[in-house]
C-alpha cells in the first residue's frame, strides 16, 4: 500500500530534523543505515519496525596504571623504553610551575637523547578554540609520544591533539560524538600516551574520552573512543597535594557521581540495539560485573574520605586514596559509562557562560566558571530519586554507603522500594551540604526560566542518556518532560 502523505511529511521531517537515530551515531560509533531504516520504519508504521535484538555482551578496556608516592620521577625513563623519538609534554600554565610539572621535566631532562617540547596553554574547561590551538601545535611538532601533566582538561586536551596529529586532514566534529558531530570511528593506531594526573577526580588517565565546551552550543560533549586510552596512567600521590580545598573539592565530587552513575546505570544486557559488528560496540556499555566492582569501591572510598579531605587538606593519607578512588572510577565509567548528572550538567557549565555567569569561590580564572564536579552535583538529589525505581536494590545500597551502615541495617531493610528514592535524595543533600557545595541550580544563578534552555542542551548527550534508567527514548516528549522535573526540582534543595 502507498504511503499517505501524512507518513512522508513525517518521514521527511524526522530526516530532516532529528538526529540520526541509529545506535553508531547515538554512540559515537559508526554510522548503522539498517538501524536508522528501522527508525523510519518505526515513524511510518510501528507494526513493520523489526525486532531490535538487546546486547548479550560486554567489553573491558584495561587500564595499565602505576601507583605509588614519587612516581612521576619515571616517566622520562618509560618514554625511553618506548623509543620515543620526541615528546609533547602537555600542561596548563599553573601545573607548570608546580611540582608535578618541574619533577616530569626532570625525569625528561634525565634522560640522554630524549628531546620533548612542552605545551603549557591548556584552559581549565577546554572548549573549541583552545582544542583547535592545541591541535595546530601539536600537527606543527609531529611528536612521536605524548606525555600529559595536569588534571582532566589537560589529559583530555593531549588525547585531541594526539588524535588529530594522526588525522592530519580531519576536522574536529568528525570524531565527536553525534549528534553533536559526525561520531567518525578512529580505526587509525595512535602514538602512545601517558597521563600523570594532578587532581583526584577525572579519571581521565584510564578512560579513552575527551571532554570540551562547545561554547557555539553552550554546552559541553566529546569523543569517546577506546582508541584514545592512555598507555599508561602514572597516579602519584605526591600530585595531589598543591590542589586547593576547593579544587579537592569539585574533583572528588566527579569521583562520587562517576561511580554512581556506572553503578546505576542500565545494566550491559539492556542497551539496545545489538552491535552488527563487535567494532561497533561502544564504549559506554552499561553496568556490568567487572566495572561494578571499580564503581562500588570507589563509592565507598569517596564517601568516607572527600569529607577529611576536604576539612584537612593535610590528610595525605586520604588524598592518597582519593586519587585511587578516581582511577578506580574511570575504569568503572569507562566500561560502564555515566548517565543523567553528567549530562545535565554540560548545559549547566556551557550556559553559564552567557547566562548566570558564575565566578566559583576558589577558581582564580579570567572566565566565568561552575567546575565540574560541582555541575554533575548540582542535579544529583533530583537524579537519583528519580533513577531509584529502575533498580532499587542498587539504591539501596548506595543510601547504606551514604548512611555509613549496610543493606542488612534495619535502618536499611525496613525502608519500602517505593520510598528508597526519597531517601537517597536527603542522604546526597547531606552529604553535599557537608562539603559546602551550593544548594541547586538558584545557588549558582539559574531561575526557573532557564530550564528549556537546559533541557535543550542536555537532550543531544545521547552518549549519556542512553545509559539512564527510566529516562525511556529521550528524542521523544516523553524523555523531555523527565528532564524537564528532574532539573525543576534541582533548582533548589
Amino acid at each position: 500500500m502507498a504511503a499517505s502523505r501524512n507518513v512522508i511529511r513525517r518521514l521527511i521531517n524526522a530526516a530532516q530534523h532529528t538526529a540520526c537515530p541509529c545506535h553508531g551515531c547515538r554512540s559515537g560509533g559508526a554510522h548503522n543505515p539498517l538501524q536508522a531504516l528501522n527508525q523510519m520504519r518505526k515513524y511510518a508504521n510501528p507494526s513493520e519496525a523489526l525486532p531490535v535484538q538487546k546486547e548479550y555482551a560486554f567489553e573491558v578496556a584495561a587500564a595499565n596504571l602505576r601507583f605509588g608516592e614519587g612516581v612521576t620521577r619515571e616517566v622520562g625513563m618509560d618514554l625511553k623504553n618506548m623509543k620515543a623519538r620526541k615528546v609533547a609534554l602537555f600542561t596548563d600554565p599553573n601545573i607548570a610551575q608546580l611540582p608535578p610539572a618541574k619533577m616530569a621535566i626532570a625525569s625528561l631532562e634525565a634522560q640522554e637523547d630524549l628531546p620533548f617540547i612542552v605545551y603549557d596553554r591548556v584552559v581549565a574547561e577546554p572548549t573549541e578554540a583552545s582544542w583547535r590551538d592545541a591541535i595546530a601545535w601539536a600537527r606543527e611538532q609531529d611528536c612521536s609520544h605524548f606525555l600529559a601533566v595536569g588534571g582532566g582538561s589537560v589529559i583530555d586536551t593531549a588525547k585531541a591533539a594526539n588524535l588529530f596529529t594522526v588525522y592530519k586532514d580531519a576536522d574536529l566534529f568528525d570524531f565527536i560524538n553525534a549528534p553533536v558531530g559526525k561520531g567518525l570511528p578512529i580505526e587509525e593506531k595512535l602514538r602512545p600516551l601517558i597521563a600523570v594526573p594532578t587532581t583526584a577526580g577525572t579519571g581521565s588517565e584510564t578512560t579513552g574520552t575527551a571532554i570540551l565546551d562547545i561554547t557555539s552550543m553552550s554546552f559541553k560533549t566529546g569523543i569517546a573512543n577506546r582508541a584514545m586510552k592512555p598507555v599508561l596512567g602514572i597516579v602519584d600521590t605526591l600530585n595531589t597535594r598543591s590542589c586547593s580545598r576547593e579544587l579537592h573539592i569539585s574533583a572528588g565530587l566527579d569521583v562520587l557521581f562517576h561511580s554512581l552513575e556506572s553503578y546505576t546505570a542500565i545494566p550491559y544486557y539492556e542497551r539496545t540495539p545489538r552491535p552488527a559488528n563487535p567494532i561497533l560496540r561502544p564504549a559506554y556499555q552499561g553496568s556490568n560485573p567487572v566495572a561494578d566492582i571499580f564503581s562500588l569501591w570507589a563509592l565507598q572510598t569517596t564517601v568516607k574520605m572527600l569529607p577529611r579531605v576536604a576539612k584537612n587538606t593535610d590528610d595525605h593519607h586520604a588524598m592518597s586514596q582519593m586519587l585511587l578512588a578516581s582511577s578506580f572510577a574511570g575504569i568503572g565509567f569507562g566500561n560502564a559509562g555515566v548517565h543523567l548528572c553528567h549530562g545535565i550538567s554540560y548545559p549547566i557549565s556551557g550556559l553559564n557562560k552567557v547566562g548566570p555567569k558564575w565566578q566559583h569561590p576558589g577558581y582564580k580564572v579570567d572566565h566565568p566558571i561552575i567546575p565540574h564536579g560541582v555541575t554533575v552535583a548540582l542535579s544529583a538529589p533530583a537524579v537519583f530519586q528519580f533513577t531509584a525505581p529502575s533498580s532499587p536494590d542498587r539504591h539501596r545500597e548506595a543510601l547504606a554507603i551514604f548512611n555509613g551502615t549496610t543493606t542488612s541495617d534495619p535502618s536499611i531493610t525496613s525502608i519500602p522500594d517505593s520510598e528508597i528514592g526519597a531517601h537517597l535524595y536527603e542522604a546526597i543533600a547531606r552529604f553535599l551540604d557537608v562539603l559546602g557545595v551550593p544548594r541547586g541550580l538558584k545557588a549558582v544563578g539559574y531561575t526557573a526560566a532557564d530550564v528549556p534552555r537546559l533541557v535543550e542542551g542536555t537532550l543531544p548527550q545521547r552518549r549519556v542518556l542512553d545509559l539512564a534508567p527510566g529516562i525511556g527514548d529521550v528524542v521523544g516528549e516523553d524523555g523531555r518532560e523527565a528532564l524537564t522535573k528532574i532539573i525543576e526540582r534541582s533548582l533548589e534543595y
